[in-house]
């Protein structure tokens, strides 16, 4: 019985596990943290997003520029795949209003618990599987001398790998590799890079591991009135506007939330490679933020130079466009009292206040994280070209996603199709 070692016990990770015992492999999954899918609870703590309905055009679009490499994993375990396996493990989900998918209690430790308990403890119908075993707090150390070691002689493994445990140093062979080692978002939870330079030692080229889905810092500071009043407050109903170096045009409706230092949220979050790449080009980038994208401009107008009398600007513009809190303070941030009383000026800050962010957030505060192990030097089954039996999933690997679904399926279809991955392997 071939015996295969997982590193990383999140949904990449569990999923290649899958795969491989209901094919017949022993299984052998570690992870350094005390518990499994650390990261996956912390993700389904607001309600699991697992999927999304769109059409397969549109999700698959959402990968960007690795949409071919993303799409090709999809043909193994797509977005209906996931549907499909959650109702496996008697998890019902339905569609929200959004399109996005959820289990019907929101929750993800039923939907983990399932399946750790099929992972464990096959269903007898599945008369080939093996069940899986779990070794955690168990940290990987790399290849014994930092190079992928041979066995001794007259062993069938083909490779050896050093563990750190509770036990002390520990060496495990095992006939073929699967990584799902994460990014380096949430270090806390596990997933902190440290496999980077291992892997850039034995010939892998590895992408920088850079922030996705993450927050900005503004380039002039909040006002200490501003930061210490609106902080956490959310701005909704709100669109902005992006135009990138490289001819893409961002334009979306949403809310997102003012910070300390600058905003964050979800609407941030779907322009966040964009806004990167700009300022990691020039240093800033500049997006246009509507304060009421429902209201053309011409009305916007209108209503700002209709007669005010006696009343204060902010009640004037509360009564004519509804338009308070944090929204009317942003315009008092960001505009001079000459610009808040000229009627022209006025209008256009509202419907494309200009809004410049000079910083990422710290890789470890992102939701998750760009860069990784490039497509270009692995194979169409996921192994690494200089490294023979040794193959990756998740996270890891080089391509991002939005929120929405989109980075748990990838996550679940890399893992999907490294462990057909490591089958074929075994096969030739």
């Amino acid at each position: 019985m071939k015996k295969v070692a997982v590193i990383g016990a999140g949904p990449a990770g569990l999923m290649a596990a899958e795969v491989l015992s209901r094919a017949g492999m022993n299984v052998a999954i570690f992870d350094a943290m005390p518990s499994i899918g650390r990261k996956f609870l912390l993700a389904g703590k607001g309600g699991l997003n697992l999927t999304h309905s769109e059409p397969a055009d549109i999700f698959a679009s959402r990968y960007g520029q690795r949409r071919a490499q993303i799409e090709r994993l999809f043909n193994t375990f797509d977005a209906a795949s996931v549907r499909r396996w959650a109702a496996s493990l008697g998890i019902e989900t339905f569609v929200g209003s959004s399109g996005r998918v959820f289990p019907v209690d929101m929750k993800a430790a039923p939907l983990l618990r399932a399946w750790l308990n099929r992972l464990r403890h096959p269903e007898p119908q599945a008369v080939a599987a093996v069940p899986v075993t779990f070794h955690m707090r168990h940290r990987w150390l790399g290849w014994p001398q930092g190079r992928v070691s041979l066995p001794a002689q007259g062993a069938t493994e083909s490779m050896v790998l050093d563990f750190d445990t509770p036990q002390g140093h520990q060496q495990i062979c095992a006939d073929a590799l699967v990584l799902a080692l994460g990014g380096g978002s949430w270090a806390r939870l596990g997933s902190n890079g440290a496999w980077v330079p291992w892997l850039q030692a034995q010939g892998v080229a590895v992408a920088p591991l850079l922030p996705s889905n993450c927050g900005f810092d503004v380039q002039t500071p909040w006002s200490a009135h501003f930061a210490s009043r609106f902080a956490g407050q959310p701005f909704k109903s709100v669109a902005i506007s992006f135009a990138a170096d490289d001819g893409q045009h961002f334009v979306r409706k949403g809310e997102f939330v003012a910070t300390a230092t600058g905003v964050e949220g979800s609407l941030i979050y779907a322009a966040s490679s964009l806004l990167r790449q700009d300022i990691m080009h020039h240093g800033q980038a500049t997006l246009a933020l509507d304060l009421l994208p429902d209201v053309s401009s011409e009305r916007v107008l209108a209503e700002v130079q209709h007669p005010r009398g006696s009343r204060s600007l902010s009640s004037h513009l509360k009564s004519r466009l509804h338009l308070e809190g944090i929204k009317t303070a942003m315009l008092y941030e960001m505009l001079t009292p000459a610009q808040l009383h000229d009627p022209h000026q006025l209008a256009t800050a509202i419907k494309a206040l200009p809004l410049t962010l000079s910083a990422m957030r710290p890789l470890d505060e992102a939701i998750s994280s760009a860069g990784g192990v490039l497509f270009e030097g692995l194979t169409d089954g996921l192994m690494l070209e200089p490294l023979p039996g040794v193959f990756c999933a998740g996270e890891m690997l080089d391509w991002e996603a939005p929120t929405g679904g989109y980075l748990l399926t990838a996550c679940l279809a890399s893992g999907a199709h490294a462990g057909q991955g490591v089958l074929a392997y075994f096969k030739k």
